[in-house]
């Protein structure tokens, strides 16, 4: 289900202030950690729509052999482009 990344009306100042006042070092990890989710996220919708494809629950129009491929790219990408958190 869609979720909206707007924040509640009654969010309080100082959380929407709290991301600016963090060091750019840990912006920076925590911005590359939510890029790694992402691409992960990402890669796994893939393999799980490759395999829907196979098991016959979603028409073949010759997508699982891209969605892996699709998925490899991705974590490919993400594994050059991206530091692990925790050795910055």
């Amino acid at each position: 289900m869609y979720r909206s990344s707007t924040l509640p009306v009654d969010t309080p100042s100082a959380t929407l202030g709290a991301w600016h006042d963090l060091p750019e070092e840990v912006q920076l990890v925590l911005s590359r950690e939510a890029l790694r989710r992402a691409a992960e996220t990402l890669a796994e919708h893939a393999e799980l729509l490759a395999a829907e494809i196979e098991s016959g629950a979603l028409l073949d129009q010759g997508g699982p052999d891209s969605l892996r491929l699709f998925a490899a790219v991705v974590r490919a990408t993400n594994k050059d482009g991206f530091a692990t958190v925790g050795n910055a």
